[in-house]
């Protein structure tokens, strides 16, 4: 017998077989593309066929299917609400793959809480009781794990700290993705790299001979890493506000450890230690003493993981 998870993102989506033990089997990764709506549904539910009956072949008989979201899952309704995929504002994702995968038994939550459970099923949080996944990407947003539990809110929301206002005065472009997001997400830095370059006639350094409309945060990253003034300019804001962000988590859940994943961390890991020092000036002085910053040990793979998780969890107490 064998899991499913299927971890949804803005631009991937990435399936993987695991044991019960936590081991993968076989993973694959496919683009989203350009894809919206049912296409993205259909997307889905292609590949659930298309791993039932490969774990029918070769003896993984799928037993349970746990799957991710990037935004907010309804388990009332089953719906989901993914602000990065149109079409997706309220979307019946359940409905569509238990029509596909018969009797096997789906459950759906957030990105931020299967990073968390991947984390502390195969990562970093092991043996944890208290610990935050700070998930950087396209967008931003936190898995909180409270006395052993996933803390969710009143309507299961809690996390989503791309809307944390961390300046003032508000604008309306954070509307969208919140002052935190604007800035310091991976999407944020290539736009605030292409405002700044429209706004300063007189640089001449890398990303001005970059292609702006194809500018990515990585491009920053490649620029700040070859000594690029602007590109410096705007990594050390983004220090700045993961550094105020780590303090206001500290100071309201007192973490063991605050574990950074998504894209941008990736290139962003050696910031570290500047981004404690950041949050050393906001935090609690006692809590930033208690807590430990490091990367995640499954990198990219901890939505995945965490979904095998959520499918093996929605079984376990069945047995």
């Amino acid at each position: 017998m064998a899991l499913l998870g299927i971890d949804l993102g803005g631009t991937k989506l990435a399936i993987a077989v695991f044991s019960n033990n936590g081991d993968i089997l076989h993973k694959e990764t496919v683009a989203v593309g350009k894809r919206t709506g049912t296409a993205v549904g259909l997307l889905i539910t292609q590949q659930i066929v298309k791993f039932i009956e490969k774990g029918k072949s070769d003896g993984n008989n799928i037993e349970s299917i746990g799957i991710s979201v990037p935004g907010i899952s309804h388990p009332g309704t089953g719906t989901a609400w993914v602000p990065n995929i149109e079409g997706w504002e309220d979307y019946p994702l359940l409905e569509e793959v238990k029509e596909s995968c018969g009797e096997i038994p789906v459950v759906i939550d957030s990105d931020r809480a299967c990073y968390m459970f991947g984390e502390v099923w195969k990562g970093n949080a092991r043996g944890c009781l208290d610990a935050v996944f700070l998930s950087v990407g396209t967008g931003i947003g936190a898995g909180i794990l409270i006395n052993g539990e996933i803390l969710r809110g009143s309507h299961d929301i809690a996390g989503c700290i791309g809307w944390m206002a961390l300046q003032r005065p508000y604008y309306e472009k954070y509307r969208s993705c919140g002052c935190f997001e604007y800035y310091a997400s991976g999407e944020g830095i290539a736009k605030v790299a292409k405002s700044d370059l429209g706004d300063n006639e007189e640089y001449d350094g890398i990303l001005k001979r970059a292609n702006a409309e194809e500018l990515t945060s990585h491009d920053v990253f490649k620029a700040y890493e070859e000594g690029d003034s602007l590109a410096i300019s705007i990594i050390k804001q983004c220090v700045e506000f993961w550094g105020m962000a780590v303090a206001n988590l500290v100071s309201l859940f007192n973490p063991e450890k605050i574990i950074f994943g998504g894209g941008v961390f990736g290139p962003a890991l050696p910031l570290l230690p500047d981004i404690y020092e950041e949050a050393r000036k906001w935090a609690q002085p006692v809590g930033i003493k208690q807590v430990t910053l490091v990367g995640s040990s499954l990198k990219g793979d901890a939505g995945v993981y965490g979904a095998g998780f959520l499918a093996l969890k929605n079984i376990s107490g069945k047995r």
